[in-house]
Parts: C-alpha cells; sequence; structure tokens
C-alpha cells in the first residue's frame, strides 16, 4: 500500500497551492480517502475528506471556503486545491484512507469520520509553508 503525497513547498499568503495524493497498492477496498496536517507542537488534525461511498465530503471549520477536495481518477487519489493560503495553514500534510469500518460508516462524512482515530493507512507528508 502506497500513498504518495506531493505538491506542497512555500506559498505567499493569499496565493494558492495544489496538493495531490496517488494511492496504489491497495487490496482492500477504501471508502473514504482525505487529508490530515500537524504543525509542529500540535496534533494531527484532519483537513478534509471525501467519502467514496457517497462522495459527502467534509471540511475543518479552519479551512472551509478556502480549500477545495476533489477525487483524481487518474492516480487513484486526491487532490486537495489551497485557496487564500493563510500562515496559519502552515503545517506537514499527510493523505490517509480509511476502510476498516466498511462502505456504511463513511457516508455522510463529519469530524469524527475525517479524524485520524477514523484512517488505516497514510502516506509520508508533504510540508506546506505559508509565508511571504
Amino acid at each position: 500500500v502506497q500513498l504518495q503525497a506531493s505538491g506542497g513547498g512555500l506559498v505567499q499568503p493569499g496565493k494558492s497551492l495544489r496538493l495531490t495524493c496517488a494511492a496504489s497498492g491497495f487490496t482492500l477496498p477504501y471508502f473514504n480517502i482525505g487529508w490530515f496536517r500537524q504543525a509542529p507542537g500540535k496534533e494531527r488534525e484532519g483537513v478534509s475528506c471525501i467519502s467514496l461511498s457517497d462522495g459527502s465530503t467534509y471540511y475543518a471549520d479552519s479551512v472551509k471556503g478556502r480549500f477545495t477536495i476533489s477525487r483524481d481518477n487518474a492516480k487513484n487519489g486526491v487532490i486537495l486545491q489551497i485557496d487564500s493560503a493563510k500562515p496559519e495553514d502552515t503545517a506537514t500534510y499527510y493523505c490517509a484512507t480509511g476502510g476498516s469500518s466498511g462502505p456504511d460508516y463513511y457516508r455522510g462524512l463529519n469530524g469524527a469520520k475525517c479524524h485520524p482515530y477514523a484512517m488505516d493507512y497514510w502516506g509520508k507528508g508533504t510540508l506546506v509553508t505559508v509565508s511571504s
């Protein structure tokens, strides 16, 4: 199982950045895929997830209206479009999948289902730094 995240880097406040995650090697299905982030000294938090069971999405309050998650069917993965970046978005961003709870659990995503504890597989992170 491999989740390859890319697209991180240095971005100025107010600018945009696109993160991509490519998934491969899965022998069992997953029903939720999303992005998480961890800033220095802070806990890892759910940023945004998308359900493969019903297409529902979840966004953390801090990113609503600025981040957009979408499926990348070509790479069997997910894209996170970051717009109007803020310094507080600075963190290492991780891609993760969830599936062990079954397809019905991941219908109607909410904060509990887009939480690090709800995910099964993790990729290596990509660092996003928002600074002028």
